[in-house]
């Protein structure tokens, strides 16, 4: 094999069911892509520069004493390397995005369009506050909402994920706890709530104990009361559930807690299928994040910006975090730092974060919010949840569903791989869905289901669009029944075949190394 100057090498057959393949390895207008280290090289770069003048160094021995290794590309090469990159992600500009847990649901390009206005985008976190009213406002009026649709009593805008949001509703729980002089240990989390609550609650310092499900995939009512004590600080539970069910009992279950002398935590990742219909102050929840990315549609996913803001009930909005904003009688909006925070709110267990939170995603959805008034909000829920019935409806037949006997589900349907054949699974349905065009949906969770397939539509999605997906996971299922040895094959069209993620995982290979037979004709 003979490398030309480029550093383009012929490619060699991607797909071992092809008969033929191309010499390029592209497949019509699915483009082959090689890694930039061999589409450029270290000897060369598309910029030229002048000759750097020789300084005396100011980086007190840091300084780098090798090459830097990277390749040089010209411009078009730099695009067109990234531009077909971006044609291999899967994204909810293309398509349906069926992960359940995660709400992966369009972004308004009114979203957008108002995140980048000037006045927002080019905000600077130290600006004196006297130049930013607008921006201090548009936190406030989120903030309004968040409170209004939940019930609660006030909001910590400064936590930038759900996860931290957990962390910041815990300490806030410890600080009250504290408080009253209480040292207690142990936070209970049911089996159905989300995967982060006990990594949340680890880390906090609480030992975390399960609470078992019922049959009917709910939390065991009997099971909490009877395990409730002095010890417990707080129990996290996720309402919806990461089953797609409402806890019917959550009332009954807020009321035998705080009888305990403990909070509830609430994991408000799925309050898209409830938001404008239930609010959790109602059902006694004393602290619950909300993803600003799951329910007001800012973007989801890429490393962030996140968001997740948490309200507080009243026992413990005292202790809610730093730095926060407040509007003044006179109309003016400022944010409650620690100099002025003795006066204002002096139980304040700390901050989350050096500044205010994420701006991008407050105009984002804010604007969600008020394009969809309360009325439109409410249609959000309703919406979200007609489409994960008609889903596992649709599929109740091909498809193990192991609470629809129970009733209707909320904004997600849970299914299972009972019923495959011995030697096909879950992985090789969502594999075998990446064929046919689609991001398989959420595997092997949550943990009470075997096999589990979580899909969340989101409303969205139109019902043409639904029905496409629906006949696509029909037609695997029947193989998957049959045994059709091919499913352990998939992805077949992919531009990657099916890989070991949990080799990949554990030993990442993380520096390019040049392959042996590159470096000399053959």
């Amino acid at each position: 094999m003979t490398v030309n100057p480029s550093g383009w090498r012929p490619s060699t057959p991607t797909n071992e069911r092809d008969e033929t393949h191309t010499v390029t390895g592209n497949r019509a207008l699915m483009l082959e892509e090689p890694l930039i280290f061999e589409i450029g090289n270290t000897e060369q770069t598309g910029v030229d520069f002048a000759e750097v003048p020789q300084r005396a160094t100011r980086l007190g021995g840091l300084e780098r004493n090798r090459e830097i290794g990277l390749p040089g590309l010209s411009e078009p090469e730099t695009v067109r390397h990234y531009t077909r990159l971006s044609r291999q992600n899967y994204a909810i500009d293309l398509g349906l995005f069926p992960l359940g847990s995660c709400t992966m649901k369009h972004n308004p390009r009114l979203n957008e369009k108002v995140a980048r206005m000037p006045g927002f985008a080019d905000l600077h976190p130290l600006q004196p506050q006297e130049t930013v009213q607008g921006a201090l406002q548009v936190i406030n009026e989120l903030a309004f909402w968040l409170l209004a649709l939940t019930g609660m009593d006030s909001v910590a805008m400064s936590p930038k994920a759900g996860a931290h949001g957990e962390l910041c509703g815990l300490l806030c729980i410890r600080a009250a706890l504290e408080a009253r002089g209480d040292k207690r240990e142990v936070v209970l989390v049911p089996e159905s709530a989300h995967g982060t609550n006990p990594a949340t609650a680890a880390f906090a310092g609480y030992r975390v104990e399960n609470i078992p499900a019922n049959a009917a995939g709910r939390v065991d009512l009997e099971a909490l009361k009877a395990r409730l004590g002095p010890d417990v600080a707080a129990v996290m539970i996720t309402n919806p559930n990461t089953c797609g069910l409402f806890e019917p009992d959550m009332k009954a279950i807020s009321d035998s807690v705080h009888a305990a002398g403990a909070f509830v935590y609430c994991d408000g990742a799925n309050f898209n299928a409830i938001v404008g219909k239930v609010r959790p102050g109602d059902l006694g929840i004393d602290a619950m994040h909300i993803n600003l990315h799951k329910t007001f549609s800012t973007p989801h996913g890429g490393g962030g910006p996140g968001s997740g803001p948490v309200v507080l009930s009243q026992a413990l909005a005292p202790f809610g975090p730093l730095p926060f904003v407040a509007k003044y009688a006179d109309g003016t909006y400022k944010i409650v730092e620690e100099e002025n925070a003795a006066e204002e709110h002096p139980n304040a267990f700390g901050r989350m974060v050096a500044f205010h939170g994420q701006m991008g995603m407050f105009t984002r959805a804010l604007a969600y919010i008020l394009s969809h008034g309360a009325d439109g909000l409410k249609q959000v829920a309703e919406d979200s949840v007609l489409n994960a019935n008609y889903i596992l409806r649709r599929l109740a037949d091909v498809l193990d569903a192991p609470f629809a006997a129970s009733g209707p589900c909320m904004h997600e349907a849970i299914f299972s791989d009972k019923g495959f054949a011995d030697d096909v699974n879950t992985l090789d349905l969502a594999k075998a869905l990446i064929d046919e065009g689609f991001h398989p949906m959420t595997m092997y969770f949550p943990l009470v289901v075997h096999g589990a397939m979580l899909v969340e539509p989101t409303e969205t999605e139109s019902k043409a669009s639904l029905d496409q997906f629906i006949e696509a996971v029909r037609s695997i299922a029947r193989r998957a029944k049959a045994g059709d040895p091919s499913l352990k094959a998939a992805p077949i069209y992919a531009p990657r075949r099916r890989l070991d993620e949990t080799l990949a995982a554990r030993n990442p290979v993380l520096v390019y190394r040049e392959p042996p037979t590159a470096q000399a004709a053959e």
